[in-house]
């Protein structure tokens, strides 16, 4: 999948544009999501809820802040709180024709570190998305079949008339999922169900588009859920107020203010 408006839909993998695959019926399907239409900037409040197999939750606030500019996407993700992860802040950057770049700033250790890709098993900030999960797959990386039409019905109880493709890495050993299987919505043409299957064939994760909103002439997603099925864990990103298209300061999207919150 394509990397979505902001940040919160990190927790989707991405594709960038790149060569047809053997099917081409799924590959203009995932050629369609990755033209998904996108604000050139925007900026979001989002509660992040992270809850446990027993139920209990813990809740952060978040302000992401995205930008589209010289063919490269910037996102950044602003903890506001609880206590202990305050002032944590983490910056990715996407390019077409480059491996992602991602650098996290943690107050205890007041410095800004780059995150390497050797890293790319371990969980982004004890959510159930790990740094890969928020890597760009280029769409040759991965063949593309197209399965079937089908409406599906989220969680939240929205249904969808969807397309489902089969996403399998060409290089196995090029990611940490055997196949992906996704629900793309015939309406926005957004993937609104991924299940993602571990190097056993087993489903490990599911992630969901929970509700869908214009603003601005953009379909941004309000909702998302992703929750490992193994273990009964689950990360909700829930957006309250996003602004699109208002300029940001390029200073914003820099090592600096991932340090200094400004």
């Amino acid at each position: 999948m394509k990397k979505l408006t902001k940040i919160a839909s990190l927790l989707a993998v991405g594709f960038v544009m790149a060569s047809a695959s053997a099917d081409q019926k799924g590959t203009d399907i995932m050629q369609q999501v990755t033209d998904f239409k996108k604000p050139k900037f925007s900026q979001s409040q989002v509660v992040m809820v992270l809850k446990d197999k027993a139920g209990a939750e813990e809740k952060r606030q978040v302000i992401e802040y995205g930008k589209e500019a010289g063919g490269k996407t910037y996102a950044v993700m602003d903890f506001k709180g609880p206590a202990s992860i305050k002032d944590t802040r983490f910056l990715q950057i996407t390019g077409d024709n480059a491996p992602d770049e991602k650098f996290i700033y943690l107050p205890s250790l007041k410095s800004v570190r780059r995150v390497n890709s050797s890293e790319g098993s371990k969980a982004f900030m004890g959510t159930d998305a790990t740094y890969d999960d928020l890597t760009t797959r280029k769409m040759d990386e991965d063949e593309h079949e197209f399965v079937k039409e089908e409406k599906k019905t989220v969680e939240s109880g929205v249904e969808y008339d969807c397309y489902v493709v089969k996403n399998t890495p060409i290089d196995k050993k090029n990611s940490q999922y055997s196949y992906r299987m996704v629900w793309v919505d015939k309406a926005t043409m957004y993937p609104v169900h991924t299940e993602m299957f571990d190097k056993n064939g087993k489903l490990i994760k599911v992630l969901e588009v929970l509700k869908i909103e214009d603003h601005g002439g953009y379909n941004i997603p309000m909702v998302d859920k992703l929750t490992n099925v193994q273990t009964g864990h689950s990360t909700s990103l829930n957006i309250l107020k996003v602004i699109v298209d208002q300029p940001i300061p390029d200073r914003v999207f820099t090592q600096s203010f991932l340090s200094t919150g400004k």
